[in-house]
């Protein structure tokens, strides 16, 4: 790898971590600050007031949201460059399985929208808000299912190039299986929310996807005997 190549390749990496960290930053906004603030789920009428009095910030959720969906498809695009020379198909599956979410993500934010024009509207259809405000969380658990699958073989081609910490990689194949045993306990389970266990499960998923982020950003990404297209 000519000097050149190497600039390249670790400005590749950089970019990646800027991409990841607007992902990260208005993915907590947007799915964890914002309902926390707002949404009282056993409480129609209490989120209905909370959305009336801080409207504004219901709507830089949605906002918010849509930045991240729309930086998330480009996010594995610029990981397939940096990694594909290592294993072609990982990278590959790696994409797909990422950018598939990000449609489903578009349409499901339709429902913010609803119970945004039902709030506009001046009638009280408290129920109605809380109906949408639903569906939306239960299109959220849908695409969790794609969040987790594309982080295997992101994780595997982090394990395997070493251009990232290999530790990093492993959290990441963890995550995969921490998605997706929050989606199946959600889905099977009605109670499953009020364990308070879906946060612990998680872990190694922020941990590995937070850690990348930074890694990427701020180190780049390590420089190896590979050919860059």
């Amino acid at each position: 790898m000519t000097e050149e190549s190497k600039i390249s390749f670790r400005n590749t990496g950089r970019l990646a971590g800027l991409l990841y960290l607007v992902v990260v930053i208005t993915g907590i906004f947007s799915l964890g600050y914002v309902p926390s603030k707002l949404i009282v789920w056993d409480n129609p009428s209490a989120t209905f007031t909370n959305i009336i009095n801080a409207e504004f910030l219901f709507r830089l959720g949605i906002v918010g949201g849509l930045i991240c969906y729309t930086f998330f498809l480009f996010l594995p695009l610029v990981l397939y460059k940096l990694l594909k020379s290592f294993q072609k198909t990982y990278a590959l599956y790696m994409v797909v399985l990422a950018i598939v979410s990000v449609p489903i993500s578009f349409l499901n934010m339709l429902n913010k929208f609803a119970a945004l024009s039902i709030i506009n509207s001046g009638e009280q259809h408290k129920d109605d808000v809380m109906f949408y405000l639903n569906q939306y969380d239960f299109g959220n658990l849908i695409v969790q299912v794609f969040w987790g699958l594309w982080l295997f073989p992101f994780g595997y081609l982090v394990f395997k190039s070493g251009i990232i910490p290999k530790f990093l990689g492993i959290l990441l194949m963890l995550g995969c299986f921490s998605y997706l045993i929050n989606f199946f306990g959600n889905a099977l389970f009605s109670n499953y929310a009020q364990l308070g266990i879906s946060s612990y499960v998680r872990l190694p998923a922020s941990l590995g996807e937070i850690g990348t982020c930074l890694w990427l950003l701020i180190m780049g990404a390590r420089n190896k005997n590979i050919i860059v297209d």
